[in-house]
């Protein structure tokens, strides 16, 4: 099976593109794109192969979208891009420091793309990414306060930092957050629920609260979309609907190496099959492979044991960061698995994790890593 791909790497310094010949083992390089700028998400539209989005912060010129529509041969401005309404009250005023997430819409639902913000902002384009509307029913939520404070968040501030949709049915929406966690939507995002129990919030006064969880990460299994993992803040984590209680299935990682991470990867053609890369979450937190040993953990049976996979990594002396967006998989046969380091390395694996190797280096800050069909 031919299993040429492309992989669009946005970093703290500008994009890539890594295209791979049929078998994944060369791979040409282009860029840097729009060097210099601050790339937190690239992504192609999966529904057209065509249309690309960039999420960036132009330094003084501030946070946009870039679009293309031949594939990253030339790219525009969105004409409006995600901004709050504005408001002349200061406790309510908001503006957009970054977009950190995109979203193509549903595949029903042509043209719709999803994005994800700091401070914590959820909005919708309606044509291709050109303009930006503001989703009233989170940003304006009764309790968009307290699901979404302003002095809590991530290092670079507090985020929505994912949106994912069901693949049977458009209204349907999670989005992740790291001030409020998981919450829900079944009317297209006109309301939501929190989605947080179970999942434990160490951090808080009450350990297992409504919302005020950190969700590192959600991932809908594509086959499976009644089948959920979640990487936390505190955990590993899977959902089976329609339960709405997560359980911890980091709990059999092994002790030393902890169930604290950003991303969750899963087999898209086995439900039970799921990969992670674990971060050192002790004392400071880190964020670093723990021990200096990095390796991927996989489950096989849903999160009841894990194996460690870490052949090809350097062992020891290896301080790995891989943030939220930067692992990934294709959908090869035998799965590709990628991710992207902040020290600027690329590595991949074309046997499901069995081994691993360095694609790229010497890259800015990789912020994120995502694998798309070839042009």
């Amino acid at each position: 099976m031919a299993n040429s791909i492309q992989l669009l790497i946005g970093t703290r310094k500008g994009a890539w593109i890594y295209r791979s010949d049929g078998d994944r083992r060369a791979w040409a390089v282009e860029g840097p794109m729009h060097l210099g700028q601050i790339v937190s998400h690239f992504v192609l539209d999966p529904r057209d192969g065509a249309t690309m989005l960039m999420a960036v912060k132009t330094g003084h010129l501030g946070p946009t979208i870039l679009r293309s529509t031949d594939g990253g041969g030339r790219w525009s401005e969105a004409r409006r891009p995600p901004a709050f309404p504005k408001s002349s009250d200061p406790a309510t005023a908001r503006a957009v420091d970054h977009t950190f997430w995109l979203e193509p819409g549903h595949a029903g639902e042509p043209g719709v793309w999803w994005a994800g913000a700091s401070p914590p902002g959820l909005f919708v384009s309606e044509d291709g990414g050109v303009s930006w509307d503001s989703v009233a029913g989170f940003n304006e939520h009764p309790m968009y306060a307290k699901w979404c404070p302003p002095d809590s968040g991530t290092p670079d501030g507090p985020l929505l930092n994912q949106v994912a949709i069901d693949p049977r049915e458009a209204a349907h929406m999670y989005v992740a957050t790291s001030t409020g966690g998981v919450f829900e939507s079944r009317d297209r995002a006109a309301s939501w629920a929190p989605l947080n129990k179970g999942v434990e919030a160490n951090f808080l006064p009450d350990p297992y609260p409504e919302y005020g969880q950190d969700a590192h990460f959600i991932a809908i299994h594509p086959t499976n979309p009644d089948r959920l993992y979640q990487q936390n803040h505190c955990g590993i984590y899977r959902l089976d609907r329609p339960s709405d209680t997560w359980e911890r299935i980091g709990a059999a990682m092994p002790a030393e190496i902890g169930d604290i991470g950003f991303t969750v990867v899963p087999h898209p053609r086995d439900a039970d099959t799921a990969w992670v890369f674990p971060m050192d979450g002790t004392t400071v937190w880190p964020r670093t492979s723990p021990g200096g040993r990095p390796a991927a953990y996989v489950t096989r049976d849903a999160g009841r044991s894990w194996e460690r996979q870490d052949r090809g990594f350097p062992s020891e002396q290896g301080w790995f960061t891989v943030k939220r967006q930067a692992f990934c998989a294709d959908g090869g046969a035998p799965l590709g698995l990628y991710l992207g380091t902040t020290g600027g390395e690329l590595w991949m694996s074309d046997d499901e994790g069995a081994g691993w190797r360095s694609i790229g280096a010497h890259l800015p800050e990789i912020y994120s890593v995502v694998a798309a069909p070839p042009p």
